[in-house]
């Protein structure tokens, strides 16, 4: 969007592998990453905010989680001992330093505000990203479908939904389209289905899922599902169902999914528990003409939330 608005523009991918142990050589290669031939460096995934620049901004996505809000959770994926405390405490230090050389820092959401806020001391503006090309999202009908377009992973909580199914007092279907990590948790969902009895009404297609076939599904879906544990933005899957005029079904613990989706308004939030996602997918189901209004109301919030490349771009650029 930065080349199509008349700029030149270098693309730099930064390698990171996922290791504590490998974190801090990784964080001090990129100190030594030289772009002063820019005019302006900007930074999107971490730890790109280390590079050095005196004209660096920051589009924050996220931290390395597991060392900040996901430290109390299942999903640290590493002890909770002196060794990983001591990791913990030297990246904060670095984050907050590097961060403060920003001439600007933007957060993709509030909640990711809120987090750099809290764990940095960093003001940031909330910076919406838009998904690229929407005109290819349309709204064509509203068939017996509800689908979740993401990775099958268990933060992404396609359990959850397999197990509401169970009780569903409608004929609603699920499908679940999406690439995982690895197979075994795709192949624990598609058990967990068949062990609930529900396997003839949900779809599993464990695959990468190109832009073109996300259209054709949210053209002609009943409504969408994304049901994230604690998510830094509204996410992708929201906003492209947006895009085609459908209601988003999220929990009321899905984080940064909350800040677009209201209950009743432009989508359902059910509590993250079985009965309460089935009674959201049997009002989807039972009541057409409250899903299509709702699916209206959420294209809507996207012009609301001023959610566009120009303003991006304007943002950056200032």
């Amino acid at each position: 969007m930065l080349l199509e608005a008349g700029h030149e523009v270098e693309r730099i991918y930064l390698p990171e592998v996922d290791s504590p142990d490998l974190l801090f050589r990784q964080m001090a290669a990129f100190r030594f990453v030289d772009l002063s031939a820019a005019d302006r460096v900007i930074c999107f995934r971490p730890q790109a905010h280390l590079v050095p620049h005196p004209n660096k901004i920051v589009w924050f996505i996220h931290h390395l989680r597991a060392f900040y809000d996901l430290w109390d959770t299942e999903y640290r994926g590493f002890p909770d001992d002196v060794k990983h405390r001591g990791i913990r405490d030297a990246l904060r230090a670095a984050d907050t330093a590097a961060l403060r050389e920003a001439r600007r820092v933007f957060s993709n959401s509030r909640v990711v505000g809120q987090r750099l806020m809290r764990f940095n001391g960093i003001e940031s503006e909330p910076l919406f990203p838009p998904v690229l090309r929407p005109e290819r999202f349309r709204f064509r009908g509203l068939n017996d479908e509800i689908v979740c377009i993401c990775r099958i992973e268990h933060h992404k909580r396609q359990q959850l939904l397999v197990e509401a199914l169970k009780y569903c007092r409608s004929p609603v279907r699920l499908r679940l389209c999406g690439t995982s990590a690895g197979s075994g948790f795709s192949a624990e969902v598609a058990r967990l289905a068949g062990t609930f009895g529900v396997a003839d009404r949900i779809t599993i297609d464990d695959r990468w899922i190109t832009e073109e076939e996300k259209a054709e599904l949210l053209a002609d879906c009943l409504a969408a599902a994304y049901l994230p544990v604690d998510e830094d933005s509204y996410g992708y899957p929201t906003l492209e169902a947006a895009h085609a005029g459908k209601a988003v079904l999220t929990t009321s613990d899905a984080g940064g999914v909350l800040e677009f989706v209201t209950h009743g308004v432009n989508g359902l939030v059910a509590e993250p528990d079985p009965a309460s996602v089935a009674s959201a997918m049997d009002q989807l189901f039972e009541d057409r003409t409250a899903t299509r209004r709702l699916g209206e109301a959420a294209t809507a919030r996207i012009v609301e939330m001023n959610i566009g490349w120009p303003h991006v771009i304007e943002r950056l650029l200032a």
